[in-house]
């Protein structure tokens, strides 16, 4: 009798001992390096159609680009492809922010360098400004990339709120956000601090809402 008491005794402290060890392997989150994400598109897991960021580790797929987004951009990119001559602009390509982030902001004003960014994608110490045109992604652009780029000490960021027609201006990025943040009116005249000679009107970043669709006909 007692040895088959101490038996029992023995496989319920097993069985104990079982359920606590399944109990504390709970799931956790794995965050994706740099280097692994550019594995993934390497093998094919996306195709050049595919719109995915790494932030923080985590694939965001990000929505299809609207007409508005589109056309916006296009317009906001001609005086900078005109004016920065000591600079590149680019759209829409990545800027590699540590080890688990590579966003793709739709406006960046980079440092000249002689390979244009051929043997590297452009660090935080490149970047001079970055743009963010948001329309259905508002939230998500200034409440997740805008922080991320104040940790990552981009040192300028503008925040284009299609819906509201307003810029936000951030500035002086620090590990908490940026320390600065300007809403200046439609008819002010703003430089990029990095940037002094391109002068922008900020009503002239924004497309009228209504354009005509067709030319009037000539009734003559």
């Amino acid at each position: 009798m007692s040895s088959v008491a101490l038996l029992d005794r023995d496989a319920v402290a097993a069985t104990a001992t079982t359920v606590e060890t399944s109990e504390s392997l709970t799931p956790h989150r794995y965050r994706l390096t740099v280097t692994e994400y550019h594995r993934l598109g390497e093998s094919g897991i996306f195709d050049e159609d595919s719109k995915v960021e790494l932030i923080e580790g985590d694939l965001i797929a990000m929505p299809p680009i609207g007409c508005q987004h589109a056309g916006h951009l296009d317009h906001i990119a001609r005086p900078f492809f005109r004016q920065v001559t000591q600079g590149i602009v680019r759209v829409q390509s990545p800027i590699q922010l540590g080890d688990h982030s590579e966003p793709q902001p739709d406006l960046a004003v980079l440092r000249y360098r002689e390979d244009f960014y051929t043997r590297s994608h452009p660090h935080p110490e490149d970047v001079l400004l970055l743009i963010e045109v948001s329309d259905s992604t508002l939230r998500y652009d200034r409440d997740t990339k805008v922080p991320l780029y104040a940790k990552a000490g981009i040192p300028e960021v503008w925040l284009l709120d299609l819906m509201n027609q307003r810029v936000a201006i951030y500035r002086h990025p620090s590990a908490d956000g940026y320390r600065q943040i300007q809403f200046p009116a439609p008819e002010e005249l703003i430089s990029p601090s990095l940037l002094p000679e391109l002068t922008l009107r900020i009503a002239d970043l924004f497309l009228p809402t209504r354009l005509p669709t067709r030319l009037p006909t000539n009734t003559n």
